[in-house]
């Protein structure tokens, strides 16, 4: 037995019934090409400019989100840019402190080598007094102790001359190594300024060289604020510009909008005429019927009808023969149509579907894969998945009807093409949930459902 679709589908079918009246629409506006051109146009202008304005918002979105990582990216930047300046001038004041302190060691050591300058001189000129007082004793017999002592003179004297040539000999002793211990001195303390000033120019050295590597640094983070400056400013025109171009395009939507509104409510007053010309024509043919041929042509139909109503399950053996009733109205095709897949009839317009709603269409139980025929000349408008009915297509005949062929295993057309009756549009399957393999099939007339079987030829 066949079990209904979900419960869903009935909720759905407002959905189904605006799609119809949509596709209606559109092939009524087939018989004004101009006003049907324009308003196409002006739907795909409008679909356009929502897609246009919607990768507007997503590529502005993306940009603030790198705006905020550009601040960011700034800020980190200018704070190492700060840090380094700090070192610079940290490294700048040592290394002028540095430079006083070897100046002073300068000074020092060149008071240093000018007194040894000095001693030395005062040495030399010592060691002369001494050499020239060693030579005159010499000369003069009086350098030579023994041969004073063994001369015979005054014992006085004597004592005296070597207690003077003593007191020579031991002062000039002392002088000499005064002087020594002096310039001793004098080289340690050139050796340890020449050390200092060494130390000191190493110093210096280092500082300079981390002074050069920090304003290296200071340079590349200047560069990099100036570029995360530039980039940053760049993309804020580009977010204004883009939020100018969504703004245009917003405009532009909302006056296509208006423009379609319009054109939709002067279109409705223009079939609501038709229609009523319509219905005043088919009542002035319908007047002229002959009443007794009427009649019994209403009998006959409502005996077929009765007998089919009363049939459990129909089964249909024959689908739409390829280009049959070409150049013909759809609305004169009443009662010559056939079914569109060969299969077996098992849910009737109207019947009660279990505790559900009614059935609004037909179900016709086929194999899967069976191919499914278009009962007349029309337009695809619509060839996608619909919850509750699965791959489904619909065609519009023209004068606002419509039929809809749902639960398909695959759709062969595309929105736009153009069918003659008995072309392949479709496979039966069991799509949209439904648990029975076959199709089912509506009919509408402006977005009202209808029974097919009414159409059908007996």
């Amino acid at each position: 037995m066949l079990q209904a679709p979900g419960t869903g589908r009935s909720n759905l079918r407002q959905g189904v019934t605006a799609i119809c009246l949509a596709c209606s629409l559109v092939s009524l506006l087939g018989l004004w090409p101009d006003l049907a051109h324009a308003q196409s146009n002006r739907a795909k202008e409008k679909k356009q400019a929502e897609a246009t304005r919607l990768e507007l918002q997503q590529k502005l979105k993306a940009l603030k989100k790198d705006i905020s990582k550009t601040e960011s990216a700034k800020e980190k930047a200018s704070d190492a840019l700060e840090d380094s300046e700090q070192a610079i001038s940290e490294a700048n004041r040592s290394i002028r402190d540095l430079q006083i302190e070897q100046q002073q060691a300068n000074e020092r050591l060149s008071q240093l080598i000018a007194e040894q300058a000095r001693l030395s001189a005062q040495v030399e000129q010592q060691k002369k007094q001494l050499s020239d007082f060693l030579r005159r004793q010499y000369m003069h017999g009086d350098s030579d102790r023994m041969k004073l002592l063994l001369s015979g003179d005054n014992p006085n004297r004597i004592n005296r001359e070597l207690h003077y040539m003593s007191y020579v000999s031991q002062t000039q002793a002392k002088l000499i190594a005064a002087l020594r211990t002096s310039l001793d001195e004098i080289e340690k303390n050139k050796l340890a300024a020449q050390e200092t000033k060494e130390e000191l120019d190493e110093i210096a050295q280092e500082e300079r060289d981390h002074k050069k590597g920090l304003e290296k640094e200071k340079k590349r983070h200047t560069v990099l604020l100036t570029e995360l400056a530039s980039k940053l400013h760049a993309q804020k025109k580009e977010a204004e510009n883009l939020q100018k171009d969504e703004q245009r395009l917003s405009s532009l939507v909302s006056r296509l909008n208006k423009l379609m509104e319009e054109q939709a409510k002067a279109e409705q007053a223009r079939l609501a005429l038709q229609e009523q010309q319509r219905k005043e024509r088919l009542a002035q043919e319908k007047a002229q019927r002959d009443k007794k041929q009427m009649a019994g042509q209403n009998k006959r139909t409502g005996k077929v009808v009765n007998e089919v109503e009363q049939t459990k399950n129909i089964q249909v053996e024959q689908t739409p023969v390829s280009g049959m009733f070409e150049g013909q109205a759809f609305s004169r095709l009443k009662g010559q149509l056939h079914l569109p897949v060969k299969g077996e009839l098992i849910a009737k317009f109207g019947n009660k579907r279990g505790d559900g709603p009614s059935w609004k269409g037909l179900f016709i139980k086929a194999s899967e894969g069976a191919e499914i025929k278009a009962i007349a000349a029309g337009k695809v408008v619509f060839a996608e998945w619909l919850r509750g009915f699965g791959n489904m297509i619909i065609l519009d005949h023209g004068g606002q009807y419509l039929s809809l062929y749902s639960n398909t295993q695959a759709v062969l057309k595309h929105v736009g093409d153009l069918v003659k009756a008995g072309d392949t549009i479709a496979n039966a399957g069991n799509s949209g949930g439904n648990e029975e393999t076959g199709l089912y099939f509506e009919m509408r007339y402006k977005g009202q459902v209808f029974d097919p079987l009414g159409w059908v030829r007996k």
